[in-house]
């Protein structure tokens, strides 16, 4: 019977009520209480790692997961995260860069009412995980409503459905049905797990809209060291803004040209402003990844290095599904 670490962080599946709204009370003990049929498959040993509403998960926690993680890794087959939905999509991919080529599951889940409702969509969407915890499967993803997702690819598109988070721009993993799991894409990693412990968190991301005063640019790239430009369609910069990109590439700031648009993906080759953007001020592109990775991984890539040329060369380095170009 396979061995399963369950780390709670509090969020919804944890939550209780209080006079000021639902607040996560529920330790991970109690909340594998609720799943009774997990002892037929599997032993489960439990371990509090947080008790947050994930609204306050901050990089230093996906640190925290990472080591602890890294430090039970060999006394398990398998690992159950709880944590709340709000920022559990950027949780799933900084794990994901912080921890390459495991091969064995770390599975994040949450839920969008809690695990005491009667109505609740908490008690599947756990048990779901940890049966997919059980299996022969590798890497870091999330299990919600059925769906397994790549963690570098889940977003949450809905804010009350139990059908809440996506995959962007990439197939699911494999669904879970009727206690089974169905796989769709093979299991991609391979090698000896790689653990790493550094994440530079000065980055920022601007958000383009009509009017924007030029200032903006000046104003939020004095405060980071990567800066994620979210411009419109495929890519590309107006005019009014070149000479403010100019001064961020020039004082060293790593800039990244990525699009609004959450399907298909940038291609700043189809227009003259994105052309010209890219081939003037070398800009890093994120194609098809989604926001949550794009941010993660330039976090990642940052505590490694600071030289452009290794920047661009990890940057551009698929892990854990989360690019294809």
């Amino acid at each position: 019977m396979k061995r399963i670490l369950l780390i709670a962080t509090g969020g919804t599946i944890a939550c209780a009520k209080t006079e000021g709204g639902l607040a996560p009370a529920l330790s991970p003990a109690q909340l594998l209480e609720r799943v009774p049929d997990a002892q037929g498959f599997c032993q489960v040993e439990t371990l509090q790692a947080l008790n947050l509403d994930s609204t306050n998960i901050a990089p230093a926690h996906w640190l925290l997961l990472a080591r602890t993680i890294q430090e039970n890794y060999q006394r398990f087959d398998g690992f159950v995260v709880c944590h709340g939905t709000d920022t559990l999509a950027y949780t799933a991919a900084a794990l994901s860069y912080l921890i390459q080529n495991t091969c064995k599951p770390i599975v994040l889940t949450g839920a969008q009412k809690p695990i005491d409702q009667e109505d609740t969509d908490a008690r599947q969407n756990l048990l779901d995980s940890l049966l997919f915890a059980c299996q022969e499967e590798s890497g870091v993803c999330i299990v919600f409503g059925g769906h397994v997702i790549a963690g570098t690819r889940a977003r949450k598109t809905r804010t009350k459905s139990y059908n809440a988070f996506s995959s962007i721009n990439f197939p699911d993993l494999a669904e879970v049905r009727d206690h089974r799991v169905v796989r769709f894409i093979p299991c991609a990693q391979t090698g000896r797990p790689a653990f790493t412990h550094s994440l530079n968190t000065r980055v920022s991301l601007l958000k383009l809209i009509p009017g924007l005063d030029p200032a903006a640019f000046a104003a939020l790239g004095g405060l980071c060291d990567g800066l994620i430009i979210e411009s419109y369609g495929v890519g590309g910069i107006p005019d009014l803004y070149l000479d403010q990109l100019e001064a961020l590439v020039r004082s060293g700031v790593t800039v990244v040209l990525a699009t609004q648009v959450p399907q298909e993906g940038s291609d700043l080759s189809v227009y003259q402003v994105g052309h010209r953007v890219k081939e003037r001020f070398q800009l890093l592109e994120p194609y098809d990844m989604t926001l949550e990775s794009t941010v993660t991984k330039l976090m990642w890539v940052l505590g490694q290095t600071r030289q452009p040329d290794e920047i661009r060369q990890l940057f551009y380095t698929p892990v854990n599904y989360d690019l294809l170009f």
